[in-house]
């Protein structure tokens, strides 16, 4: 294991610090936090949460201002949360700890052959009042491929090519302002075929915005998926999750080995770099990306950015590129993507 760089140590010495001086109290009766989970073929499916002290959730008036809205998006920051709790599953005789920053992960049994949305109980064990609903998504045995997307400029406008534009977006703005692009909406109907192909949602966003992301999309009827965010925690043996590209891929990984028998669209933007993360998937996944969609958000695609493109095209996957997806869905038929 690599030792820690100077920035990381500093970072864990902070909190160190900031924990002696202002200790975490450890709440009488922590709460689950819930977000969508994913199955794996042949085993069941991958149930993710958090045990905090308390819920925080923004409640959006569209006539607020952005102060308000900025002090209620802050707050979902500011979580406290519960180590080594222990979580089970009671029908299923499941347990696990939360870690570090309160997070479960949990790999539960249940019926693979009836797809669509599962939702299992979990409750903290020893508090039947705990109890919540965990949701994962079981892709239909029909399905002819699968879809990966991010979300910052590709289907939610945040302006993530500049990070003052990005964290004024991120903050000003609330569930019922933010806004989803309509050529989004248009073009994972037409990929998911009314819920045949499952949606996977990938974002450096930290997992803090699942509940807000939820809504966003619900509001605007963007296609359901289990998301992959980021925990920005700090540890011995991380420190912010490393880049947005390692945690990018690192997704992609994910979805592909848990369902082995689909090929992937990916689906980005070129202000982050998308293109060369999808290159590297194109690598390591060989023969199972039929096709990569780029918006070109801001200045558009830089030298990096169209040499990957062109580098994916002579592994012979197809790409589509441009300031909207007007037309992608179109030309994806085109060139052979049945959905």
């Amino acid at each position: 294991m690599a030792k820690p760089g100077r920035l990381h140590r500093l970072a864990i010495r902070a909190e160190a610090w900031f924990d002696r001086v202002r200790p975490r109290k450890v709440p009488d009766r922590p709460v689950l936090d819930s977000y969508r989970g994913y199955a794996i073929a042949g085993h069941g499916v991958v149930l993710r949460g958090r045990v905090l002290a308390s819920l925080r959730r923004t409640t959006p008036d569209p006539g607020q201002s952005r102060w308000q809205n900025m002090r209620e998006m802050a707050s979902l920051f500011f979580t406290n949360e519960v180590a080594e709790v222990e979580v089970v599953a009671p029908s299923h005789g499941v347990a696990s700890l939360s870690d570090p920053e309160g997070y479960v992960v949990m790999e539960v049994p249940v019926d693979l052959s009836r797809p669509g949305w599962h939702e299992v109980p979990l409750q903290i064990a020893g508090d039947p009042e705990s109890r919540r609903n965990f949701r994962a998504m079981v892709p239909s045995p029909d399905a002819r491929i699968g879809i990966v997307s991010d979300i910052d400029d590709t289907m939610l406008q945040t302006g993530a090519y500049s990070l003052a534009r990005n964290l004024w977006t991120t903050f000003t703005g609330s569930a019922t302002t933010r806004r989803i692009f309509p050529d989004a909406i248009v073009l994972m109907d037409h990929l998911s075929n009314h819920g045949r192909n499952p949606v996977f949602y990938v974002s450096s966003s930290p997992w803090n915005l699942h509940s807000f992301l939820e809504r966003v999309f619900d509001r605007a009827g963007l296609v359901a998926g289990p998301m992959f965010l980021r925990d920005l925690g700090i540890s011995e043996t991380k420190f912010i999750t490393g880049t947005h590209g390692d945690h990018k891929g690192d997704a992609i990984d994910r979805v592909l080995g848990a369902n082995p028998g689909l090929d992937f669209v990916l689906i980005g933007d070129t202000g982050q770099h998308d293109a060369e993360v999808y290159l590297e998937a194109c690598h390591r996944h060989a023969g199972r990306i039929r096709a990569i969609v780029l918006r070109e958000p801001g200045p558009g695609p830089d030298t990096a950015s169209r040499e990957a493109m062109a580098a994916i095209r002579r592994l012979g996957v197809t790409v589509e590129h441009g300031s909207d997806f007007n037309g992608i869905a179109e030309r994806l038929t085109a060139a052979g993507i049945r959905v």
